[in-house]
């Protein structure tokens, strides 16, 4: 296939805002592809060149990029600069140098295959000529290039395509291209679940349509993606959906997908599916105990007092992720480790066994104490004090509160049902829970504030349509450090119009690509005309809006955007405040 061809279905693509729409162009796209080339469409469409568990990144600095973007075109780098600065858009200033370029330059005519071969170069250029390496074949691809071919390839080396493309969407389109239907879309959102390769995927079902989702299997060294829970505000709702139980201690740590082979290696991904083995040593080395079994494990590894043993808060454990000074790091917050699931063992896949068996499995396997434990869990039989008790003794313990389980469930990867009910101590009060949002806009300040952004504008996901949808405007509970910092943090994700995927009738001063989550506080939700999460579901003509919002200084760098609280979550979040308040009221009316 033709690069070029690529590069005219997403300029389509950027053109476009309705969903279907651009499912319809990928799709037509995907039918003309051989399957290896759907494989690779499908990662470049993300703006990748695979899973991101791989951790295979680009890592070509703008310095670089537009150096050869000078060598391509024969403009010059003071020239060069000087464009960028005014354009903005590494894509548009590519598109703009290359068509520069003199009329009888001779070039040859890009393929799919080259573009991607060459960006794995690029990323996989390594050593003392790793940068003229990565130059030279940058340049290489732009000096061949027609000017829209230099606009996605730039974007796309530099982690900037904003197509507006969410997952789900290519799901949606690999289902009409090859499975005939977007209706059948669960069938491969099933096996991403349990193997998050949209490339393998593509080609899988490219080469043998639903057949070839058959050999795609929970697999050791791939994660999975983690099942969920949904939120309760009482004990009494717990047992009114989950009367029969596993109630389990919920800890303030990081959720952690442990992979071992029998051969004594270890792979630790974080809930994102990122490799985060280096960061824990510890872990790493104390789960050496497990050699000669291929096991997956579902975990929560948490920071502790090295003088108490008393559980850490989550934002001490994160000082465990940062690039350097790793040992130091892991003396002053060791870490233990709480296994609570086993998810493969032995070349088997667990995940369709009742929970039931798969906890007999797992209490075979890890032992209760030391670093690496199993966690602490009670069979608890529809008793409302047991649970309330349990409740208050793991709250005294330091945690969050408890995850309730289905003993007789399935792990559903990817999911979050009630087969899991997380019941958290901040639920218990009369003020609206924590919810992680996603930054999708900012509104420049005022006053103090000149030079940064005021407020952010924060959006939450909802999964069936693939979008981000306005909740509200935060601009409390910023330190005036990060207040100085943000500008800065959110450059790399800045677009020049709102970004297809998010949903508003605000207009933000700045729009961001939906990336960072942030942990997010209120004193109610109340309905809202202009913001558009829950839209219509709650009163025609209405969104959901969080009132008083402020940030809780919790940066969810462990979180997705599509890990983020969804529209649903905020929508049964606002009718138990709605029940709650008409209790209420009933009671005081009772009592006059």
């Amino acid at each position: 296939m033709k690069f070029i061809r690529v590069a005219e279905c997403y300029s389509k693509l950027e053109e476009l805002s309705g969903r279907l729409e651009m499912i319809d162009v990928l799709k037509r796209l995907f039918l003309e592809a051989r399957p290896d080339e759907a494989e690779k469409i499908a990662y470049l469409t993300l703006g990748k060149i695979a899973p991101d568990y791989e951790g295979l990144e680009l890592g070509l600095g703008e310095k670089l990029a537009l150096r050869a973007i000078s060598i391509a075109s024969g403009v010059s780098d003071q020239i060069i600069s000087k464009e960028y600065k005014k354009i903005g858009d590494i894509g548009k200033l590519a598109e703009w140098a290359v068509g520069k370029r003199p009329s009888l330059f001779g070039k040859e005519e890009l393929t799919l295959d080259r573009v991607f071969n060459s960006l794995i170069k690029i990323a996989k250029a390594t050593g003392s000529d790793s940068q003229d390496i990565k130059i030279r074949t940058f340049a290489g691809l732009l000096s061949d290039s027609e000017p829209i071919e230099a606009r996605y390839i730039a974007r796309i080396v530099m982690g900037r395509l904003r197509l507006g493309v969410q997952d789900m969407t290519l799901l949606d389109a690999l289902a009409e291209a090859y499975l005939g239907s977007r209706e059948r879309r669960s069938l491969l959102e099933e096996k991403y679940n349990i193997y998050p390769d949209i490339g393998r995927i593509a080609r899988a079902v490219a080469e043998k349509k639903e057949k070839g989702l058959e050999e795609i299997d929970v697999t050791l060294g791939v994660p999975i993606r983690p099942m969920l829970a949904q939120r309760v505000k009482s004990a009494d709702e717990v047992i009114e959906r989950i009367p029969k139980m596993y109630a389990e201690h919920k800890y303030d740590g990081e959720r952690m997908q442990i992979h071992i082979w029998r051969d004594g290696r270890v792979k630790l991904f974080s809930r994102r599916l990122e490799d985060i083995t280096a960061p824990y040593p510890d872990v790493r080395d104390a789960l050496k105990a497990f050699v000669g079994r291929d096991m997956i494990l579902d975990a929560e590894t948490v920071a502790v007092n090295p003088d108490t043993g008393e559980i850490l808060p989550f934002q001490e454990l994160m000082h465990r992720r940062r690039k350097y000074g790793v040992e130091e790091a892991m003396e002053q917050y060791p870490a233990v480790t709480y296994v609570f699931d086993v998810l493969y063992l032995d070349g088997k896949s667990l995940i369709n066994l009742p929970l039931r068996e798969r906890r007999r499995i797992l209490e075979e396997i890890v032992p209760k104490e030391g670093n690496i434990r199993e966690v602490i869990y009670k069979e608890i039989d529809g008793n409302l004090q047991e649970l309330e008790a349990f409740f208050e003794e793991a709250v005294e313990k330091g945690m969050e509160g408890l995850v309730i389980k289905d003993p007789n469930s399935r792990y559903q990867a990817g999911t979050r049902g009630w087969n899991w009910i997380k019941l958290k101590r901040s639920y218990i009060s009369k003020m609206i829970e924590p919810v992680d949002l996603v930054v999708v806009g900012a509104f420049m300040g005022r006053g103090k504030r000149a030079g940064t952004y005021g407020a952010l504008l924060m959006a939450a996901y909802d999964p069936k349509e693939d979008k981000y949808k306005t909740v509200c405007k935060m601009g409390s509970g910023f330190t005036d450090e990060d207040l100085s910092r943000l500008p800065e943090i959110f450059k790399p994700y800045i677009t020049e119009v709102r970004d297809p995927s998010v949903e508003s009738k605000i207009e933000a001063d700045v729009w961001f690509q939906p990336k960072i989550v942030l942990e997010v506080i209120g004193d109610e939700i109340t309905l809202s005309p202009v913001h558009t999460c829950g839209f219509n579901s709650i009163r025609k003509g209405s969104g959901l809006a969080i009132r008083f919002p402020r940030f809780t200084g919790r940066w969810r760098d462990d979180k997705g955007p599509e890990d983020a609280t969804t529209e649903d979550e905020i929508i049964q979040m606002y009718k138990s405040q709605l029940k709650e308040i008409k209790e209420e009221e009933k009671i005081k009316e009772e009592a006059a």
